[in-house]
């Protein structure tokens, strides 16, 4: 139970510090029953048998004086039937309404006499603050994965104070599930939930992640933190059944492409949300059905749960298989893997790891945080220390296979469809600018009819042509407004790849003319 200090000002009544005190407490740990309130000179404690609605029991503290003697003497004898007056040493306490009376208080009155009671003398300014008889109900996490299956809610959040709240196409949404939460409960939740390992780190490290599984329904990612003191649980849906390509709508062609690759790396890459952990596991389902290999993965936590088909699939987890991702990946190469896939490239051991595993003749899946496929080589290289970029854009130049870039645009009818930009490393503009770091190259050969990449207004284009989006979503989700306005129109017209050479060699002009 957290102790917090709260300034009030000056208040007239202890029924105002209270009403200002559930508030800060409701943020924090839920709706409270019973609330404390300590200072140097007053003390008051007040109770009510609901969640909402006024206090009706009330015992205040005070200092005695003989002009304060006074005042509540009178007040007791006009309040006899709501109010009691114990003396203590050097202090009076007031018991509004009397302990073992037998008949029941008039509620108004007490709080009539409460008032009055804080009118005779001078409240403080700084209260420290506890809560008490929160909800304690046990939280039911079937109801909940039921919930997000009926809903078809990616994520549900669980605070203090509010109660469930679902994500359902990228809105948050509360839900009068199972009413407002309380700190309490949530921590019961979340500690029903977790393996020994986290609920240990999640003590020391205040934030955990862990995968749960619900029979029948489904798994969940579980990620828990403190704020403000307090619990908060989120937990993304996954369900037991890992989605086709044909189910998540992305061409199932090119995705079956990409998955007969045997060697090289292949990134998914995305914002936030945007649905790589999910197209990656589907990529990692095909393989498993339709190819005899070992496919090895390193996530944090362990997200979809693959079963072995005609492939046999390790999946590891960061913490208690293994301490980093670079550690994994260096040694997997020791452990046969046809396949490897790492959750996240987060850092330079990391991409570093995975270049080398895609160089020596393994296909290496993972993902990367992009808005765009022909900002990712960039992205990747900001990782390492500029003595290290131009080894690794030989590299990747060398190794990289493909990136996939999505973004979930809203659909007609409801819910979200997965938008695609490929960039294929297989035209030679692309291969130059990948050298050059040239993001614009990269755009540029992306849109040569040699090559098998497309952008984003081209796959958008499509979608509003067979009438899956609006023409206004296509607008908003285009990475150029003005190219799709123009495909749209059929005026747009594809940059030549003279016109990248002749800028490259303007650049270099000028590089040598300031002898730079």
């Amino acid at each position: 139970m957290s102790i917090i200090v709260l300034g009030t000002g000056h208040q007239k009544s202890v029924r105002d510090v209270l009403r200002i005190a559930e508030g800060e407490l409701r943020r924090v740990e839920g709706i409270p029953r019973k609330i404390t309130l300590n200072s140097d000179t007053v003390k008051a404690v007040a109770e009510r048998k609901e969640f909402d609605g006024d206090y009706d029991s009330f015992t205040i503290s005070m200092p005695s004086s003989p002009k304060l003697r006074k005042s509540i003497d009178e007040l007791i004898k006009q309040y006899s039937d709501v109010c009691m007056l114990e003396e203590e040493e050097g202090a009076y306490r007031l018991l509004c309404p009397p302990l073992n009376t037998t008949e029941k208080p008039d509620k108004k009155r007490v709080l009539e006499v409460v008032d009055k009671i804080c009118g005779c003398t001078t409240l403080p300014e700084v209260w420290r603050v506890t809560g008490g008889n929160y909800k304690s109900e046990h939280v039911s996490i079937e109801l909940l994965f039921q919930a997000m299956i009926q809903y078809k809610a990616s994520d549900v959040h669980l605070s203090p104070g509010d109660s469930p709240i679902f994500r359902i196409d990228n809105d948050t949404h509360h839900s009068d599930l199972m009413g407002i939460l309380s700190a309490s409960q949530i921590l019961a939740l979340l500690k029903e939930l977790t393996p020994e390992i986290y609920w240990k780190q999640f003590e020391e490290d205040k934030q955990t992640s862990f995968n749960y599984h619900q029979y029948g329904l489904g798994y969940a990612r579980v990620s828990a933190f403190l704020k403000s003191g307090a619990p908060h649980l989120t937990m993304r849906f996954l369900p037991e059944i890992i989605p086709s390509f044909e189910e998540l709508h992305i061409p199932s062609d090119t995705m079956a492409e990409l998955a007969n690759l045997h060697r090289g790396l292949l990134l998914v890459t995305g914002m936030t949300g945007s649905g790589k952990t999910t197209t990656v596991a589907a990529l990692v389902d095909w393989i498993n059905e339709h190819k005899p290999l070992h496919i090895l993965t390193i996530e944090n936590p362990i997200e979809y749960v693959h079963r072995n088909k005609k492939s046999v699939i390790s999946q590891r987890s960061l913490g208690p298989d293994v301490n980093s991702f670079g550690e994994a990946v260096s040694g997997a190469l020791r452990h046969d893997p046809d396949v490897i896939v790492i959750g996240e490239m987060r850092d330079a051991d990391t991409i570093r790891s995975a270049i080398n595993a895609a160089a020596t003749g393994h296909l290496v899946i993972s993902t990367l945080h992009s808005n765009s496929a022909c900002e990712v080589v960039n992205r990747i290289i900001s990782f390492f220390d500029p003595i290290e970029r131009d080894l690794v854009k030989l590299q990747l130049r060398d190794c990289l296979q493909c990136i996939i870039c999505q973004r979930l645009a809203p659909q007609k009818g409801g819910g979200r469809i997965p938008c695609l930009e490929i960039m294929f490393n297989d035209v030679k503009p692309i291969n130059d600018s990948i050298i050059e770091g040239d993001t614009d190259g990269m755009r540029i050969g992306m849109q040569q009819t040699v090559g098998h990449s497309f952008l984003f207004e081209v796959y958008l284009l499509k979608l509003v042509k067979k009438g899956i989006i609006s023409v206004e979503t296509a607008q908003e989700y285009a990475t150029e407004q003005t190219m799709f306005d123009q495909m749209h129109m059929g005026t747009y017209s594809v940059p030549r790849v003279e016109s990248l050479k002749a800028a490259r060699d303007a650049q270099a002009a000028g590089r040598t003319a300031t002898g730079h």
